[in-house]
């Protein structure tokens, strides 16, 4: 194995800290990528093989028609099975993951290379594309990289793990010119561009508040998935771990398999509820908005209410109140020891658009209800034809697949890091806001969190 150590000298000379200004990213035409041809397979490797990017992993063979499309199934993260596009041919290269068992058995799946090393991975010549479903910590740094190496990039949500790190990949994006598309795949539902035409089209008039939520309940408290005891950096064959590789730039620790098992419970490798959880209601609503937008003043609140004896640092219970400059706020709710949602909608000052009715923001919904308010009944009935409005929605290509389309045309993605930016940086406003015990401030201008409010 090559030498892991990774100091912050190391990391700001290859990333987040210059990788914005140097050259590498800086080519407005990437030298050095593949050109593929109309019948050339997209070639894609996958970087971190745990849950989540086992799942990517069958996702994108699927898609690409390198496995046969298992049955439809529903529910959390549920997407729909179809035969693949011959347009979107992928074939899996490499795959890549710190622990050994994962990386063997992702590769054994795959029937591909495989690498503990993701920097063997962005070298190949061969690799288009990268899968980087990791722990956020190390997002924005495997994101600028493969940029750097002409790749192009399919990122799981949150984007980055702070808000800085967000503005300066949007940044890299422009200047290399590659494709990066956000895991937030609920985005690629068309419930959120019914509802972007419909404020377009002036159905609920001034826009005044959006509110969302995202509830969950166990015994076991969010997070606490099963660790392998026999796992960890003096682990022999399958069992072994690169703790150092893992950590990155993240605060030096003995091995802790809590940690790494469970990472989403610690602050150094999350934000919790905000990260893990209202990305996926902050991407889609700034889709509903019909321009992504930076918040003006935010504020995190919750606690550890419930699940307090079982080591996290992040809260079981939040709620993110954001004010933004156009004159609309928004409210997001979210506890892990309650699952009872609140309805995801849009307030106007002449209607009102529920996206969501049972408060789950997770695939497509059969419609969206535009209701007008009292002051504003009597026009929309002379206008529509109807004191109530029920909007269809349409099939639209997945995400996995507008993503490979986008790799292929390149075109914009649905959830592009433009849109992506402007979704994390209310969600890291209220993690620092949480962790600090004050309101926060975004300086648009400067594209900057402050502790006052900044000057109009």
């Amino acid at each position: 194995m090559s030498d892991h150590k990774l100091d912050r000298r190391e990391f700001v000379k290859s990333a987040v800290g210059a990788g914005v200004g140097l050259g590498i990213l800086g080519r407005a035409a990437p030298a050095h990528a593949r050109i593929l041809g109309a019948n050339d397979r997209i070639n894609v490797a996958l970087i971190g093989a745990g849950g989540r990017g086992s799942y990517l992993l069958r996702w994108v063979m699927e898609t690409g028609g390198q496995i046969e499309p298992a049955a439809p199934v529903f529910g959390a993260g549920a997407r729909e099975r179809k035969p693949p596009d011959p347009a979107l041919a992928t074939q899996v290269v490499a795959v890549c993951d710190v622990y050994a068992r994962r990386k063997n058995k992702a590769a054994e799946f795959a029937k591909c290379d495989s690498a503990l090393d993701y920097r063997q991975v962005l070298d190949r010549s061969d690799v288009d594309a990268v899968i980087i479903a990791t722990p956020d910590h190390w997002h924005a740094r495997m994101a600028l990289e493969a940029m750097g190496k002409d790749k192009d990039v399919y990122l799981e949500k949150p984007v980055t793990h702070t808000v800085e790190e967000a503005k300066n990949l949007a940044a890299a994006v422009k200047k290399t010119g590659r494709v990066l598309q956000v895991g937030s795949q609920t985005t690629s539902s068309d419930q959120w561009w019914k509802a972007r035409q419909a404020i377009q089209d002036g159905m609920i008039g001034k826009l005044l508040m959006s509110q969302g939520s995202y509830h969950r309940n166990s015994d076991k408290g969010e997070w606490n998935w099963t660790i392998d005891p026999d796992a960890g950096p003096d682990g022999k064959g399958d069992d072994f771990v690169d703790w150092k590789m893992w950590l990155g730039d993240a605060p030096s620790r003995p091995w802790d398999a809590d940690r790494f098992f469970r990472f989403r419970k610690y602050w150094d490798y999350s934000g919790g509820i905000a990260t893990d959880l209202f990305y996926h209601v902050m991407a889609p609503l700034n889709i509903c908005w019909g321009e992504a937008q930076f918040p003006r003043r935010v504020n995190g609140s919750g606690g550890i209410y419930v699940f307090n004896d079982d080591g996290r640092e992040v809260p079981d219970t939040f709620t993110l109140t954001a004010d933004y400059p156009k004159g609309h706020s928004l409210v997001l709710s979210s506890s892990m020891a309650n699952d009872t949602h609140i309805p995801g909608l849009i307030r106007g000052h002449g209607g009102t658009i529920v996206m969501v009715p049972d408060g789950k923001f997770e695939g497509r919904v059969d419609y969206i209800t535009v209701t007008p308010q009292p002051i504003a009944k009597d026009a929309f009935k002379a206008k529509h034809g109807t004191i109530e409005m029920k909007i269809e929605t349409e099939p639209r290509e997945s995400h996995m697949e507008n993503f490979l389309r986008c790799v292929r045309t390149r075109k914009t993605p649905v959830l592009d890091a433009d849109t992506a930016y402007r979704a994390m940086v209310p969600i890291g406003m209220a993690v620092q806001s949480y962790r600090e015990g004050r309101v926060l401030y975004f300086d648009e201008a400067a594209e900057k969190v402050v502790a006052t409010p900044p000057r109009v």
